[in-house]
């Protein structure tokens, strides 16, 4: 569900909740709270997020002196809507709880119920806990229901259409959609019509009413466009495509996923490159597609010709018949072991689709993490360090060291730690600064504890340094293997062996685990796994896992060492 409804209805609630404490008291601290949460309100409109963060916690600290439990639930849910809009949806969960404990304790309905809607958004499309998501959703709509508020009570119906939709319960949710289709023309606006439209195909592309289907998906395009919804534009065109892709108008499927791909990156431009990269992926796996079509064409022609030419045959002599037979014995082991061939090759392109997939997943992955965290500690944290110096400095030429001013420097210190220790989250600073072999030692005392120890052992010396790329991602293949180490296999030792030979890295990860049973004539299980073998794959490398039941598992790898140009 796009953020824009929840932020516009969210910036309405909070001006019309500012205005009406403005009367509530003519104390001096109630006027400067309230003063507070409405300078942070206008912050968080004009996206200056963290300035809106440290005012509405300044006005938190006066609302539990004054214990106004509106006015504390008040700054709490500005507090989880900056996180909200920052992408930092684990603070903005922690904030709305909190505030609903709060509002929970006032008269304040409709602040109560956006905070229930916010709940709802959280856990629907962010966590993707669907259970928690819709709970909350009724939640608000009780209340909406009970203040027979009809606006919001329609809105909040159209979220629970919308989350049993995107997990597959059309039953559970068409009685929430019929009542938006019977209500939305008295109580609906524009805002939500592209998304209704949307969904009233989605139910009828589940129901196989084709015709049903494409009215209400175009109908939500067209008005889409009209409106600029590009948010529920793009979802539109992501259904539609999928609808089309599923009764096998494969031309057009693509035309909406195109359509889909370049909205999504008008709304993103950040994400512009993984964009590109997904959009050529979609373009390999048409093409692999179209190749696996061929395949199976040509197949079934040379089959048809051979039944024409033994219906021919038949009329022959005893002598020819014998023959034939011979030529149709000997032809039925030759396509046999040709269709035998094309499915390995069926199977060689689908594994090599989900390879690129893979790939171009970890790779702008890898590649945003980089990009963020040199953005966090480049300019973020630069910056916060010196708006922190010339606190200091001005507190020293006026000698002055107001209690705001101690706080504001302490807030920026904070924040200037917890970015840098994100950073390195990100892209570990051992690891850019000291190279591989250092960061993974320190990575093997790292995941070491009382219950598991993690050895570490290599013939390369910690100061040898190999390309930057190529030591992130060895850096995190092993990183997901330790991971996994210490999530499934209940070792009480393991132990990293690395080795550089013949221009080659040689890397064993072993432990006394659980074990678990390999079958040759299956794909390895789990996504992590899956994602590895995709990367030495690309890596040009071999990976290998032997595992028995109780006697533990070993993975070895070897890649070409990219060395340092």
């Amino acid at each position: 569900m796009s953020f824009k409804y929840l932020y516009r209805f969210l910036l309405l609630f909070l001006l019309s909740s500012t205005h009406v404490l403005f009367s509530q008291t003519n104390s001096e601290i109630h006027k400067k709270t309230t003063a507070l949460t409405q300078k942070a309100t206008q912050l968080m409109k004009t996206e200056k997020y963290e300035e809106s963060l440290i005012l509405s916690r300044e006005a938190l600290t006066n609302a539990i002196t004054l214990k106004d439990n509106n006015l504390i639930a008040l700054n709490y849910n500005t507090i989880a809507a900056n996180f909200d809009q920052l992408g930092e949806f684990e603070k903005a969960l922690f904030y709305y709880k909190k505030a609903i404990v709060h509002a929970n304790k006032t008269n304040n309905s409709h602040l109560k119920n956006w905070i229930y809607n916010n709940l709802g958004n959280i856990y629907c499309f962010n966590k993707k806990e669907y259970n928690k998501g819709i709970y909350y959703y009724k939640k608000s709509l009780d209340i909406s229901t009970k203040i027979a508020d009809s606006s919001e009570i329609l809105f909040t119906k159209l979220n629970i259409a919308w989350a049993y939709f995107d997990i597959q319960s059309f039953d559970s949710g068409l009685p929430y959609l019929n009542y938006v289709n019977k209500y939305h023309p008295k109580n609906g606006d524009t805002s939500t019509i592209v998304a209704l439209n949307m969904l009233n195909g989605m139910y009828h592309s589940h129901k196989n009413n084709s015709e049903r289907a494409t009215f209400y998906f175009e109908k939500a395009i067209k008005l889409g466009e009209k409106e600029n919804e590009k948010s529920d534009l793009s979802f539109t065109h992501q259904e539609y495509a999928k609808f089309l892709y599923k009764i096998k108008n494969y031309k057009k499927a693509y035309e909406h996923l195109n359509a889909y791909n370049k909205i999504t990156d008008e709304l993103n431009n950040e994400e512009k490159l993984r964009k590109l990269n997904i959009a050529g992926i979609n373009l390999e796996i048409d093409e692999y597609r179209r190749e696996i079509d061929n395949i199976k064409t040509e197949y079934k022609t040379s089959h048809q010709l051979l039944l024409e030419k033994q219906s021919k045959n038949r009329l022959y002599s005893i002598i020819i018949i014998s023959t034939l037979l011979l030529v149709i014995v000997f032809s039925y082991f030759y396509f046999q072991n040709s269709q035998l061939k094309q499915k390995n090759r069926i199977k060689d392109i689908e594994s090599k689709i989900q390879e690129n997939i893979i790939t171009a997943s970890i790779n702008g992955q890898e590649m945003e993490r980089k990009r963020i965290a040199s953005f966090l500690h480049d300019n973020i944290s630069a910056l916060l360090s010196s708006a922190a110096l010339h606190l200091t400095v001005f507190s020293t030429k006026n000698k002055t060291n107001s209690e705001e001013i101690t706080k504001t420097k302490s807030i920026l210190i904070q924040t200037h730690y917890k970015i840098r220790d994100l950073s390195h989250q990100l892209l570990p600073s051992l690891l850019a600064r000291f190279g591989l072999f250092y960061a993974l030692n320190d990575l093997c005392e790292i995941n070491s504890n009382s219950a598991i120890q993690f050895d570490y052992s290599s013939n390369v010396t910690s100061e040898t340094r190999y390309d930057e790329d190529f030591e992130m991602k060895i850096y995190f293949i092993v990183s997901e293997l330790l991971n996994n180490i210490n999530k499934h296999s209940k070792a009480k030792r393991a132990k990293l062996t690395l080795k550089q030979q013949n221009n080659q890295l040689h890397i064993q990860v072993k432990d006394n685990g659980i074990g678990f049973e390999i079958n040759p004539h299956k794909t390895i299980d789990g996504f992590g796994l899956n994602q590895i073998k995709a990367r030495i794959n690309t890596m040009k490398g071999k990976f290998k896992i032997d595992s028995v039941p109780k006697e533990g598992t070993t993975v070895k790898i070897s890649v070409p060492i990219e060395f340092k140009i």
